[in-house]
Order: structure tokens, then sequence, then C-alpha cells
């Protein structure tokens, strides 16, 4: 026994395998605990927050599978992992965890499993096949015997002539969509730091290193029957991943029970979830100090784990509000039984050391002295944390000062979701555009009219859930707003009338959004010299466009500062319906090249940005959108303003516009943009038409200096340079004759 100025008694028995801690908390421990699931509460680790994030990534899962359905292909979307869970906040930068798998793959755990007309792919293992490994062996379509021969690259024979799948296909598909930013973690494949995306194999029948464990947790405090009953009905997955070292490294896939683990954070209340939390914030920030070996890593997995064997050992009456820190130090204690006994189990996969090339022995040794430390300190180590100010609020609260206010950070918590959210929705209504109207053979409107179609048939679908109906919704706004626009394009191009229908297209697609669609319509307005009707709605959109909107992107694009509007953030909160949402954000302004009759004559040189060259610097999904016009909803408004203005001989309107433009180019507003490139361009056009060709120049430069290649501000500086050149050849000559005369 101990005393000190914070009173934690604690027994130690140690035996020849285990270290047992019996921790009694005095009311001060109470206190803290209490402090503590408060604090977290202030930081987004809260149940309004927790089911936020959830219901997002549900939402985010839908559009994925409703994209990919009407495209023709028929893959599922899961998203795991903190950011899903719930189980993350700011601080801690958790990236984004995102599985896919194929369903015309039909994975055989046994011959009875084999489906005629899918690519069929038997599991298979040998005797030194490593642990939670399999071989997938390529079997028929048409009768259930194994393949004898194949061209594919993306299959091996071995020495027995039996053809296994490789998972390096799955590494040269990623490598070919995402080229230079390719990157590769395990089985995580992707073209960002803060994704990972891992392609799989979904398994619904369960191999026996995971049946074992449905009836071991028939003794345990946790998880609940009807958890397990759920848990029976969700399969594995196979992942592209080899056991490091393995002689059959490049055709071993993985299994995993992702769909099971995530049923279980599911299934968590707020104690478990704070108490995962912290775990993961003294990994960041302590456990890291005594892992010294550059191979060795003590995973996020690791500290799930040990919450999972925790909760199975411990009665629910332990887990409650007033006993988080016990709680905490139960799970520092399995970690510590963990890396005393020097392996650590899966919690689901019966025969799996976690350990196993993730932390050598002496590492181990290392950070079980560290973790013994903080809890013979009293976890004096709470009050140190940093990510996201955690100690210092705990210290405010317990000496009676004011916190930090969480209300800000819950509110920014949900606003990044919301944008995210719609950034998602933008890329999949970007991607279908870009091969409606690059890969297809029939007429525009044609093609138009039978993806609308095939979409409001899937949302009227007896088998379509809520998440699926909320996005299908918002994708037939947004290619009504393409038809809508296509379609005046093209009267206008013509010189015939506007059909009635196309109104009723306008009217339902202004609502995607605050200002994207209703620029377009204003757009439309005033290529038809329809200059008041312009007005009217460019007033209209100026006066929804207020400071609790917030931009969104189609393209993918990311601005220098990416700084959420405070107000939007704040309307988040209490606001999450797709209806709600679209009231209060602004899309880019996007112009196909079939909509140019609709946009101002200057844009088109947006949609032929590319010169020399340029075209061959492009990225895959730059291809998708840069022969578009894209332009942020604020520069344009105020663009297509000046023009309007300028055309209604309201001089001091004009001149409104162009400075509130030219304040928006020239000061820190221009950093939360975009296309900084595209404003900087219509900005100088706007130099242009006021006479002053010298400062338009140097706009355009800036533009160049802004984005090099692939602008068309390139065309706008050689144009005006020619002009210079040739105005000045006129005054020489002129000069010349006037000298001869």
């Amino acid at each position: 026994m101990m005393t000190c100025d914070i009173c934690i008694f604690l027994f130690l028995y140690v035996n020849e395998k285990d270290l047992y801690f019996q921790v009694m908390f005095p009311a001060f421990f109470r206190h803290l605990s209490l402090v503590l699931y408060q604090v977290l509460e202030c930081v987004g680790v809260n149940p309004w927050v927790v089911e936020r994030r959830r219901h997002t990534f549900l939402h985010r899962e839908a559009a994925w599978d409703v994209h990919e359905h009407q495209e023709g292909y028929d893959t599922t979307c899961f998203h795991f992992g903190s950011q899903s869970e719930g189980t993350t906040t700011p601080g801690l930068q958790s990236d984004t965890d995102q599985l896919y798998t194929s369903n015309n793959v039909n994975i055989m755990y046994s011959w009875a499993d084999w489906q005629q007309g899918k690519l069929n792919l038997l599991m298979v293992r040998e005797e030194d096949t490593p642990p939670q490994h399999y071989l997938l062996q390529l079997i028929r379509s048409d009768i259930p015997q194994p393949v004898t021969h194949t061209d594919d690259p993306d299959f091996v024979t071995d020495s027995q002539g039996r053809i296994f799948y490789s998972n390096m296909a799955v590494v040269r598909v990623s490598v070919e969509v995402h080229g230079d930013r390719h990157m590769r973690h395990g089985p995580s494949n992707s073209g960002s730091e803060d994704w990972d995306q891992v392609s799989a194999f979904h398994c619904t029948t369960f191999p026996p290193e995971i049946i074992s464990w449905f009836t071991k947790m028939q003794h345990g405090y946790w998880p609940s029957q009807e958890t397990l009953q759920a848990a029976q009905r969700c399969g594995c997955f196979l992942v592209p991943v080899g056991y490091p070292g393995s002689v059959n490294q490049e055709i071993e896939w993985r299994f995993t029970p992702n769909l099971i683990e995530r049923l279980l954070m599911f299934s968590l209340n707020m104690v478990p979830i704070k108490c995962l939390v912290v775990l993961k914030m003294l990994k960041k920030q302590e456990f890291v100090k005594y892992i010294h070996c550059e191979t060795c890593k003590f995973t996020t997995f690791h500290c799930k784990t040990a919450l999972f064997f925790t909760l199975n050992r411990t009665p629910p009456t332990i887990w409650t509000k007033r006993k988080l820190v016990e709680c905490i130090v139960r799970c520092l204690q399995t970690i510590l039984q963990f890396l005393n006994q020097g392996q650590c189990p899966h919690f689901i996969v019966e025969g799996i050391d976690l350990f196993d090339g993730k932390l050598c022995r002496e590492c181990q040794l290392g950070l079980a002295r560290a973790i013994r430390g903080m809890i013979q300190d009293d976890m004096h180590v709470l009050f140190q944390l940093q990510s996201d100010d955690l100690g210092q609020r705990v210290m405010a609260v317990l000496h009676d000062v004011r916190s930090y206010p969480g209300d800000d950070v819950n509110a920014g918590i949900c606003g990044r979701l919301a944008k995210d959210m719609f950034e998602q929705y933008l890329l999949h209504v970007r991607k279908v555009c870009y091969r409606l109207f690059n890969h297809a053979e029939a007429d525009v409107s044609t093609r138009l009219n039978n993806k609308i179609t095939l979409l409001e048939d899937l949302a009227v679908n007896a088998r379509t859930i809520q998440y699926d109906k909320n996005y299908i919704k918002f994708f037939v706004k947004c290619l009504m707003s393409v038809k809508a626009s296509v379609t005046s394009s093209s009267c206008i191009e013509t010189g015939q009338p506007l059909p009635q229908d196309i109104w009723q297209l306008y009217g339902e697609s202004l609502s995607t959004d605050v200002a994207s669609s209703k620029l377009k319509l204003a757009s439309m307005h005033y290529c038809r010299g329809e200059l008041r009707r312009a007005a009217s709605v460019l007033n209209e959109v100026e006066f929804d466009l207020n400071d609790s909107v917030q931009p969104v992107c189609w393209c993918g694009r990311k601005p220098s500062r990416d700084i959420l509007s405070k107000a939007f953030c704040e309307y988040t909160i209490h606001n999450d319906s797709h209806e709600q949402l679209t009231k209060k954000l602004a899309f880019c302004v996007k112009f196909l090249r079939e909509e140019k009759f609709c946009a101002p004559q200057f844009l088109w040189c947006e949609m032929y940005r590319a010169y020399g060259n340029d075209v061959d610097h492009r990225t895959s999904n730059q291809r998708q959108w840069m022969n578009s016009a894209v332009v942020d909803a604020r520069p344009f408004l105020l663009y297509l303003q000046y023009l309007t203005y300028r055309g209604l001989g309201a001089r001091h309107r004009q001149l409104e516009a162009f400075h509130r433009l030219e304040d928006i180019v020239t000061s820190d507003k221009f950093n939360q943009l975009y296309h900084r490139e595209t404003a900087l361009n219509l900005f100088g056009h706007c130099c242009e038409l006021e006479g002053d060709v010298m400062r338009a120049l140097d706009v355009y430069n800036r533009s160049l200096l802004t984005r090099t290649r692939n602008n068309a501000a390139n065309w706008h500086d050689h144009r005006l340079n020619e002009m210079l050149y040739n105005s000045y050849l006129r005054t020489v000559n002129e000069t010349e004759n006037t000298e001869v005369s």
C-alpha cells in the first residue's frame, strides 16, 4: 500500500504468468472520472456526435452503393475504423478506412459453395500457410472444377498446376488510378495519407478460426447474446496482403472480421467508447516514447483488442461514468498482461498474435515498464494529455476554473461531417456526368433522361432504404440542373425558343444548394439577353449567400485554408437532414462544354484551358472536370453581377460588384477558394473591361503562379501580350509615317 496527495490503494499480486491489479478508488477518483467524462463530451465524444458520425458514414456507404449500382457495377462499400465508429476526436487526426467488395466474386470455403456463372475462388490452406491467411484458387464458372490454364497476369500458377489469384492485382489497379500518389500500407492501396482504401472479397462462410469464437463468448460478460446472433450473419473479408516474409506472400490473402468488430463497437455505450479514446491518446503521446525500433508499432487495434477483452472479463456494473478512470486502468492492466506474456491474442480470430511483426520483445518490455509506471503514478498522465488539450481541460475543471468551451468543437465536427458528405456526393455526380458526356453514343438529352429514369425507378424500389432515397433525390436534382442547362444551351445556339418543360426542370433543380443552380439559371438569362431577369435571380442568390453558407467543391480540390464557416457549423448541430443542409451549402458552379452557350463567353476559355501539352499533365481526377468551366459560387456571382449591371448601364452596381470581387482575390478570402486561378481570370477580365489592360495582365500572371499548367490564363496572357505588341507596332508605324510626312 502507498499514500500520496491523491490517494490510490494498489495491491499487487505477482505469479509466474500474470500481474493482477486490484484498484480501490476513493471519492476523488470518482470525481475525476466524472470530470474526464464531461471533458470528453466537450471534444466530440458524446452520444449525439458519435451517432452523427455513424449515420454520416452510413449515408456515404449508401451513396457509394447507389452510384456503383446505377453505373452497372455490383460492388458494396463499407466504412470501418475510428471515424465511422465515433471513437476519435479532432486532435487524434484519425484517417478514414474504406473497404470495397465486388459482389460478382464468389468465395468458396468448400465445394458446396460453388456458384454457376460467377468468378469462383476457393480458399486453400497449405501446411506452411501462415495463420489468418488463405490462397485463392481459380475455379471454373460453368462446372465446379479448377481452372487449369490462364494467360491472365493477375493469376499465378504453382508447381502443381493450380492457379491462384495474386494480391498484387489490386496494387496494379490502384497504381493505374492514383499514379504517383499511390501509397500502400498493408492491405490498403490509396492515393492519400488521409484515406485507407482496401479492396476485398466478402466471404459468407466463417473459417474455423472464427467459428470457435461464438462458443467461447457464451461464458463472458460481453458481448450480449443479441449481438452474437447478429454477428453470425456478418461474414468476413479476405484482404490483399500476405504474411511478411512468407514465400507465397504475393498470393496470400488475410481474412478479417471487420463487420463483426464494427457491430461490437456499435453495441457499446459511452463509457467504453470514452475509455478507448483515452487509450488512443495515450498511445499517440505516451506509448510511442518507449518504442525505439523503427519497425515496431503499438497500434490503435491493440488498444481496441484490450478494450474488448476487458469488457468480456469485467462485470457491466464497472462500466459507469463514475468509474471511468478505473475502466481505463483495467484496460491498461489488460495491455500489461499481454506485454508481460509476450503475446496479444486476437479477440475474435483464434491462434493469432497481434504483436507478431508489430512489436519486438525489447519494445514490449519497455512499454510494460512505462504502463506500470503510469498506474503506480496514480494516472497523473491524464493531466498531461495534449490531444484536444484534454489534460488542461481536466485540470481547469478540477480547479474550478472555466474550462475550454466544447460547443465549438462539437459544431466543427458536425460541420466537417456534413461538408465531407456532400463533397462525396458531388464527386459521384461528377463521375456520372463525365461518363455520360464522354463515353456514350446516344444524344445528350437521351443519356440524361435514361439516367434520371433509372434513378427515379431505384428510389421507388421497395428494397431501397431511406439512406439511399435521400441520396437519389439529391442526385436527380443535380442531373436535372445539368439537363436544363444543356437543353437551354442548345436552344440559345440554334436560336430556338426554350421548351415549356425547361422551367419545371430549373424549378426542381434550384434546391440542390443555395447558389450553383440559381447562378446557372441567372447565367442562362444573361446569355439570352434577359438582363433584368438575370439581375433578379442574382439578387436572390446574393441575399441567400451569407456568412452561414459553406462552399463545397465538385472537383475534389482543397483550398489553401480549408476553414469552415462558424455559423454553418453551428447550424449543422441541430439540422442534419439533406434538405436542411442544402440550405447552407454553396457548390462550385460548373459548366460542361455542352452547356457553354449558357455561360458568358469568357468562361469558354476555361473549357479549353490546355495550353501546349498540358493535357498530358492531368491526373485521372483532373480529366473528369478540366474540360469544364468551374468556379466558386461567390466570385461567379460577383462576375455575373458585373456583366449584368454593365449591360443594364447601372454603373454604381457594376463598380460595387467589381470592388467586391477585387476584395476576394486580394484579401485572405482568396486562400479559401477552391478554383483560385479561375477567380483571378474572371477578375482579370473585369479589369480588361474597365480598360486597365496592364493590371489585367498582372492578374493573369498571378493566376499562372497559382496554377502554371491547364490554366486558361496562358491564353489570356498570350492574347494581351500579342495585343500590346500589335499596338506597339501600330504606334511605331504611325510615328514613322508622321516623320516621313
